[in-house]
């Protein structure tokens, strides 16, 4: 084993330890794959740790790849993954981590975020367990330490077998940090793109026939506080383009009732897309009730406003949902539920933010010029295939690395 940093020495004997707490072994922790509460199965286990909310859809699209590739293997969750069967992660402490890797006995771990867990990184290590980072940003790595301690996350860092960096500005931090071990890689960001929304294309043909070219925008998954700003926008916007259409798919049906009383209140000729209506050259807004035909706006407008981001308390829209059907997109500030997914697309040229309804008008008017929208909806591709790939490295990596350890006794 290699010398223990002065920075991980110093938090292990200054961070209180601890013994395993009563209800920290097998009866009171559960595994995400259909085992009674604390029972550890029998076979191979692969531990996923999210450390945040954020964290968690990257880490759920590889357990149903790994699973396919390896039927046998059981998936043990910790960290925030939204009421989904989880396993309690031990206090930061060399007895209640060893209790845990004891308990479990995983064969390898896939962490996301970046919280770490020195002493708990330190188990691992003496463990010999193989540990994966995933989606590494250019962002500052924390531990529970007291601020008056010495840093001891480069040495976390360094007790992992692998880091894949979602960045080249990510990969140079890790490297400024990481002490020598770990297989440092800048595989890009790892996401969850979810499928693509269906969309029959006889409802495509039909609309896009009744549009006639026209320029159209979307409001998709837009909140009843985000209406007033929403029409506004569209108002100010078609003063310079007087055949724009604006298309609303309200999130909930509460949303739906108050498109409708801002729509009435702009004046504007609005037509129901559930009462049968089709828009003609007069129309100025479609009104639709729900999401459940969101994939053919998507397909039909070259630029999408993603709503639950203007106003707070809503955490935003699943980006990726329009980027993967060839929308432009715009947004607001309040997205802290996909902040990094956005993040990325902002990088790559694929949104922009927008924070009130003169500042989405102006967006609106620029970016509906069909060669601009194109570009974006391009550079939001790539993001999207990008993901796809680091998906098929890290995938690769587990399997290798599954493949090299041991089985236990009794395992075929």
């Amino acid at each position: 084993m290699s010398r223990r940093p002065f920075s991980l020495s110093a938090y292990l004997a200054l961070v209180r330890p601890a013994e395993p707490r009563p209800g920290s072994g097998p009866e009171s922790a559960g595994t995400g794959a259909g085992a009674p509460p604390g029972a550890r199965p029998p076979g191979r286990i692969l531990w996923l740790h999210a450390a945040s909310r954020e964290d968690r859809p990257a880490l759920a699209a590889l357990a149903p790849r790994l699973l396919q590739q390896m039927p046998e293997l059981n998936i043990l969750r910790t960290g925030a993954w939204d009421g989904e069967e989880t396993a309690a992660l031990p206090e930061d402490s060399l007895p209640q981590a060893r209790a845990f890797l004891t308990h479990w006995r995983p064969d390898l771990m896939v962490w996301a975020g970046h919280a770490l867990r020195p002493a708990l990184m330190e188990a691992v290590h003496h463990a010999r367990l193989p540990a994966i980072l995933v989606n590494a940003e250019d962002t500052p790595f924390t531990t529970p330490a007291p601020r008056w301690l010495p840093d001891a996350a480069p040495a976390a860092l360094a007790r992992f077998s692998d880091i894949f960096c979602a960045t080249r500005e990510a990969e140079r931090r890790v490297r400024r940090l990481a002490l020598p071990g770990p297989r440092i890689e800048r595989s890009g960001a790892l996401s969850a793109a979810p499928p693509p929304l269906d969309c029959a294309p006889e409802s495509h043909e039909e609309v896009a026939t009744a549009l006639g070219g026209r320029p159209v925008w979307l409001a998709a998954r837009a909140r009843a506080d985000e209406m007033r700003r929403i029409f506004d926008a569209h108002v100010s916007a078609s003063r310079l383009a007087h055949r724009l259409l604006l298309v609303v798919v309200p999130e909930r049906p509460e949303d739906a009732e108050a498109a409708r009383a801002a729509a009435e209140a702009t004046g504007l000729r609005a037509a129901r897309w559930e009462a049968g209506e089709m828009p003609d050259d007069m129309t100025q807004i479609l009104l639709v009730e729900g999401t459940e035909e969101l994939g053919l706006w998507y397909r039909v407008a070259p630029l999408a406003f993603l709503g639950g981001s203007l106003a707070p308390r809503h955490g935003g829209t699943d980006p990726l949902e329009a980027a993967a059907l060839g929308s432009a997109i715009l947004y607001g500030p309040n997205v802290g539920r996909h902040l990094g997914t956005y993040s990325r697309l902002v990088e790559a040229g694929a949104a922009r933010i927008v924070r009130d309804a003169h500042s989405l008008a102006s967006a609106v008017s620029h970016l509906i010029a069909p060669d601009r929208a194109a570009a974006m909806a391009h550079a939001g591709w790539d993001v999207v295939t990008s993901g796809a790939k680091t998906e098929d490295r890290i995938v690769a990596r587990i399997a290798e690395l599954l493949d090299d350890r041991p089985p236990e006794e009794g395992e075929p």
